[in-house]
């Protein structure tokens, strides 16, 4: 038995959009691969030497100002893809958030196996542009929202995006209650603001009926539509 017939996000990978015989293959030129916390993948800067999927867990995208400080440019979860195929250089780094597995690919010998196969490359395009709207997205979340509004809807994409490959998610796809990946000090890293500013949305938010906040990192949706009105 390969890791593929066995893979919890086969079906919403990109290999989804292969065959039995096509998905045996790719999987010959794959390797499973555990991170820890903290792992590094993908380095910025360096030859873009692998691809990979994330099968479980979530990991990071940050780049490095020229005085060392980290910003956190995006966040990948099972099933999405990471890498840059048919590019020479890694536009920025990857690391390990939570325990993670990643099913990991030489870039040319995917790069070749793409080329070979159109309709991973129509799901490989497909995804790019979904990523690049889900960027746009965010440019206008940092650039136009409140701090009030950027709290509620991260934890609103927190919900849709934790649900894990296998579980039986609610109707509309989204949890009600999860446990963040994240510190405080990283969400305010990813949102532009500072950590006693996301402390401080994140009491309002309580106080205000429409989240419970067990723990520190525990997050209970009460009231959705009062926190999409505030999302915006």
């Amino acid at each position: 038995m390969s890791y593929c017939d066995t893979c919890l996000v086969r079906n919403r990978a990109i290999c989804a959009a292969l065959d039995n015989n096509e998905v045996e293959a790719l999987n010959g030129i794959g390797r499973r691969k555990q991170l820890e916390p903290g792992d590094p993948l993908i380095w910025e800067g360096e030859d873009s030497l692998l691809v990979a999927n994330v099968i479980d867990g979530i990991l990071k995208l940050t780049n490095c100002t020229e005085d060392g400080r980290e910003q956190i440019v995006g966040v990948v979860y099972p099933s999405d893809f990471i890498g840059r195929p048919f590019g020479e250089t890694s536009a920025y780094s990857v690391t390990a958030l939570t325990e993670a597995k990643v099913c990991i690919f030489s870039r040319s010998d995917f790069d070749r196996f793409a080329q070979e196969h159109p309709a991973l490359e129509h799901k490989l395009l497909k995804r790019t542009l979904e990523e690049l709207d889900r960027t746009r997205n965010w440019m206008l979340l940092l650039a136009r929202k409140s701090a009030e509004e950027k709290v509620a809807t991260f934890l609103l994409d927190m919900s849709a995006r934790l649900v894990e490959p296998g579980c039986e998610a609610p109707q509309d796809g989204a949890l009600e209650e999860f446990d963040l990946p994240f510190s405080r000090q990283q969400i305010g890293d990813i949102l532009g603001l500072t950590i006693e500013t996301v402390s401080r949305q994140m009491t309002r938010l309580k106080r205000d009926g429409m989240i419970d906040l067990p723990t520190r990192r525990r997050v209970k949706i009460i009231d959705r539509f009062a926190l999409e009105d505030m999302a915006g």
